[in-house]
C-alpha cells in the first residue's frame, strides 16, 4: 500500500458506515478495511475506474458526486487546488451536518496547504503525520448548495484564422486558465491535417478538437482522454462554440489502444502527468502503436517537448518522422502510413 493508505489504516477507528473514498489510490486499501466500513470510490481517472471495477469495488467514474447517501468522505489530495475546492464544495452539499470529511496526502504533494481549504466547512484537526503524509479531519458545520458544473469552468479565448475559439476548462484540466505553449505552436499546423475521421488523444479542454471541427464541418472528431473532467470540458467547449454535436464523440480511454480503427489522422498534445507523478507511458505507447489505428494513408501529428525521444519511437513504427516545427521548446512531429514510391 502507498503511505497515504497506511495512514488511513492507522486511523480507521475514526471511520464507520458508508464512506466515500475520493481519488483513492489503486492499492489494497479497500480490502484491508474493517467490516464496519462500507466503502465506495469516486474517481475521474478511467484507469483507476477500471482497476476498482476489476476488484468488484463499488466505484463511480465521472465529474459528479456519485448518487446515494454517505456518512463520511476521505479525500486523497489531488494535484489541483481548484479541483479540491470543487470536491469539498460538492461533499458539503451532500453530507449531513456533523459528518466528517478527512483529507489525506503527502507533504510534498501539498497536504498542509490543502488542509486550509477545509476551514470554511468546520473545525479542522490534524489526526496523523507519518510516512511523509498527513491526515486531517473536519466535522461539517455548514452545508453548501451544489453549483452547476458550468459555473466551475474557467473560460478564455483562443484567436484562430477561422475566428475566435471560446474554451471552457473545468478544475484540474490541463491548461485551465490559458492556452499552453505547445498547443499554440501546434495550432497553425492543424489546417494541414488530413480531413475525415480524426482522434484527438489527450483532448484536455478541447482546443484541438474544436479547431479541427471548425476547420471542416465534415470532420468527425473522437475526443479521447483518461480524465472525465477533460471530456466534460471538451463537450462544453463544443457547445460554447456552437459546433455541430454530431461531429464529436467523447471517449474515456486508458490509452491509444482504446482508439477506433481506420482513422484518417491522430493528433495529440500527449499527456505525461499522472496526478503529481510524471508518466510517459501513454505518450510513448502512442508513438509506438498509433499506426495500427490509422488507414493506409493515415497521419500522426504530435506536438511535444523538444527533449523527448518521440521522433525515435515514431521512426521505429512509421519508418520516418518529419519535424514540421521547432519553436519555443516544442516540436511538431508528423508521420504517415503512406507507402513510399
Amino acid at each position: 500500500m502507498v503511505p497515504q493508505s497506511e495512514v488511513v489504516i492507522r486511523q480507521e477507528a475514526f471511520l464507520d458506515g458508508r464512506v466515500l473514498f475520493v481519488n483513492a489510490p489503486t492499492d489494497d486499501l479497500l480490502s484491508n478495511l474493517a467490516s464496519n466500513i462500507n466503502a465506495s470510490v469516486w474517481t475521474w481517472n478511467f484507469n483507476d475506474f477500471q482497476y476498482f471495477q476489476a476488484r468488484q469495488a463499488t466505484v463511480h467514474f465521472g465529474v459528479e458526486l456519485p448518487q446515494g447517501a454517505f456518512d463520511q468522505a476521505i479525500v486523497f489530495v489531488p494535484k489541483s487546488k481548484e479541483l479540491l475546492n470543487y470536491i469539498l464544495h460538492n461533499l458539503a452539499s451532500r453530507l449531513s451536518l456533523g459528518a466528517s470529511i478527512f483529507l489525506v496526502g503527502e507533504k510534498k504533494g501539498g497536504v498542509e496547504r490543502a488542509s486550509k481549504q477545509l476551514l470554511p466547512y468546520g473545525k479542522t484537526l490534524k489526526l496523523d503525520s507519518a510516512r511523509h503524509c498527513q491526515m486531517w479531519q473536519t466535522v461539517l458545520e455548514k452545508n453548501t448548495t451544489a453549483k452547476a458544473l458550468e459555473d466551475w469552468a474557467q473560460r478564455y479565448t483562443v484567436p484562430t484564422p477561422q475566428g475566435d475559439l471560446n474554451i471552457c476548462a473545468l478544475p484540474g484540466v490541463f491548461s485551465q486558465n490559458r492556452l499552453d505553449v505547445g498547443t499554440a505552436v501546434f495550432l497553425p499546423y492543424l489546417s494541414k491535417v488530413s480531413s475525415g475521421k480524426i482522434a484527438d488523444f489527450g483532448c484536455g479542454a478541447g482546443v484541438i478538437s474544436a479547431y479541427l471541427a471548425k476547420l471542416n464541418p465534415k470532420n468527425r472528431i473522437f475526443a479521447m482522454d483518461v480524465d472525465a473532467f477533460a471530456l466534460a470540458s471538451t463537450k462544453m467547449t463544443f457547445e460554447e462554440n456552437s459546433l455541430v454535436p454530431e461531429q464529436l464523440e467523447i471517449k474515456a480511454v486508458s490509452g491509444i489502444e482504446d482508439a477506433p480503427l481506420f482513422l484518417h489522422a491522430i493528433v495529440s498534445n500527449p499527456p505525461f502527468h499522472q496526478g503529481i507523478q510524471t508518466d510517459y507511458n501513454a505518450s510513448e505507447n502512442l508513438c509506438k502503436t498509433a499506426r495500427r489505428h490509422l488507414k493506409s494513408d493515415g497521419e500522426l501529428w504530435i506536438v511535444a517537448n523538444r527533449f523527448l525521444n518521440y521522433p525515435v519511437l515514431i521512426e521505429q513504427s512509421f519508418g520516418q518522422c518529419i519535424t514540421k516545427a521547432d519553436q519555443q521548446g516544442f516540436k511538431v512531429l508528423f508521420a504517415s502510413t503512406q507507402k513510399k514510391s
